[in-house]
């Protein structure tokens, strides 16, 4: 019975430790950008973050330094969590490329959910940090990606997703793309 014991405990040790790895994965760097662009969906307020790990001179950070994550806003605004590796599925990270780290950054991508529609993350530094800008084509035309808006359909699927962006000139364009 001792052996039996020993090795529940061994497990939940285990397991705490997988836990603790997961949710590490969440600490930011003073220089990383917390937010180039996020998914909202139709089911509630929480938004998946795509954020930028950077070095201090704001370029990329190792080879994959794009990253998702949860603003649990219907649990508080502060509230953050990494994607469960189920939620990978819909809004991970296909494939990411840095392209550059000479004069500003480039990270060319794409999304899971969003597979033909490549994305392009450019990162630079402002007056007040650093800056990530990700961009693709929205409406037949190059924009700045701000948001993408996921509609469900009950009791499952995905009805249509809208992007939203800013155009050359400021003008706002938006797209409705059915799966």
């Amino acid at each position: 019975m001792r052996i039996r014991s020993w090795s529940i405990g061994a497990a939940a040790a285990v397991m705490l430790v997988a836990v603790a790895a997961w949710a590490d994965s969440l600490r930011f760097g003073q220089s990383d950008v917390r937010s180039a662009f996020f998914i909202a969906k139709s089911e509630n307020r929480n938004q998946v973050h795509y954020a930028v790990r950077l070095d201090s001179r704001c370029m990329p950070s190792g080879g994959s330094p794009v990253f998702p994550y949860w603003r649990e806003l219907e649990r508080g605004p502060n509230r953050v969590a990494p994607l469960a590796p189920l939620e990978e599925r819909a809004y991970g990270v296909a494939t990411q490329e840095v392209v550059s780290r000479e004069g500003k950054g480039v990270v060319r991508l794409t999304l899971r959910a969003l597979s033909s529609r490549p994305l392009v993350i450019e990162t630079t530094r402002s007056e007040g940090g650093c800056r990530a800008v990700a961009s693709t084509r929205i409406a037949g035309v190059g924009a700045q990606l701000r948001s993408v808006f996921v509609q469900l359909r009950w009791p499952l699927g995905v009805e249509h997703i809208t992007l939203s962006g800013v155009a050359e000139g400021g003008r706002a364009v938006t797209e409705k793309v059915r799966p």
